[in-house]
């Protein structure tokens, strides 16, 4: 914060006198005042925390389901690969309650958009969309079975841990669009998708994780937010669920990991907003017109540069 100068200027330009002028804050001005004047007026408009938000801890304890929900969602998956490669999970259950999910899924994402916002659904080209990307993967299975054969299993492992961070790192936790998801979070789960499945035995499971894959990174992100934005009950169910799942999946498969797991969900839901909420005290954000300015920029109509030119032309 700036301080007064502790010595006063001297000098008979320099000088205050009541014959002076009333000084402004204008730098591009010429002043009977050294640059570094102030009167006592300076501060007056001095504003402390403008836009500190005062947070409720069980509405934090609600909103950061979000980000455990999609955590969750990746230690469910590595649960379903581990299944598959020690072929305690059958492919054909996994693809046939991947299509019966996603289908309910669907019907449930379609309702809510009618009834919120008037979405229009077009079954047809999106059953078509479906068939044809799943017969295109099945193809491309055995492909992608041998797409690693040459790397070795630690490196496999090591890229599938960096890509499965990239997504929880990049993935979009705010946005509020309900009908897509940032490509680079998406791209990067696909990817250790592909990665898992190579080291699978035979081509129907390659093709039943990557499907489950596609419907789990790429799909079940647009429902949750769906959820997110409409019905708070939901979505703390859906964490729940999700939160019992990982339970149920790693309880015999790594004890150890459960338990890391249950303590950083414990952590990001019920620690973190106390954090939050404590340091916010601790928050000193000054405001003033010295601050930059901000210009305020106005949106292009739509349809008006078309207007303009359809005028031009006639």
């Amino acid at each position: 914060m700036f301080t007064p100068p502790s010595h006063q200027f001297k000098g008979s330009i320099n000088q205050y006198t009541p014959n002076n002028p009333p000084w402004r804050k204008l730098l591009w001005v010429k002043q009977n005042y050294p640059d570094n004047y102030f009167d006592s007026t300076f501060l007056d408009e001095l504003q402390k925390n403008v836009n500190m938000r005062t947070y409720d801890y069980w509405t934090m304890v609600q909103a950061s389901g979000v980000v455990t929900q999609h955590i969750s969602s990746v230690v469910i998956f590595v649960a379903i690969f581990i299944d598959l490669k020690a072929h305690a999970l059958s492919a054909s259950h996994l693809i046939w309650t991947g299509t019966l999910l996603t289908a309910t899924g669907y019907v449930l994402w379609g309702f809510i958009m009618l009834r919120t916002r008037n979405y229009e659904l077009k079954h047809k080209r999106v059953a078509r969309s479906a068939i044809f990307f799943f017969f295109t993967l099945l193809g491309l299975s055995p492909i992608l079975k041998t797409l690693t054969s040459q790397i070795s299993h630690d490196t496999i492992w090591a890229l599938t841990v960096c890509c499965f961070l990239a997504n929880v790192t990049f993935h979009d936790y705010v946005s509020t669009s309900r009908t897509k998801v940032k490509s680079l979070s998406t791209n990067a789960a696909i990817f250790a998708s592909v990665l898992l499945a190579s080291r699978l035995d035979t081509n129907i499971d390659v093709f039943s994780l990557l499907s489950f894959a596609v419907e789990w990174f790429a799909l079940f992100p647009i429902f949750r937010r769906c959820l997110q934005g409409t019905d708070s009950i939901a979505q703390c169910a859906l964490t729940i669920i999700m939160f019992l799942m990982c339970t149920l999946f790693f309880v015999r498969i790594s004890k150890a990991v459960l338990f890391l797991y249950i303590l950083g969900f414990c952590f990001l839901t019920f620690v973190c907003p106390y954090w939050l909420i404590f340091i916010q005290k601790y928050k000193n954000e000054i405001h003033g017109p010295w601050d930059e300015a901000r210009p305020r920029l106005q949106r292009p109509k739509r349809g008006l540069y078309r207007k303009r030119t359809s005028q031009i032309s006639h």
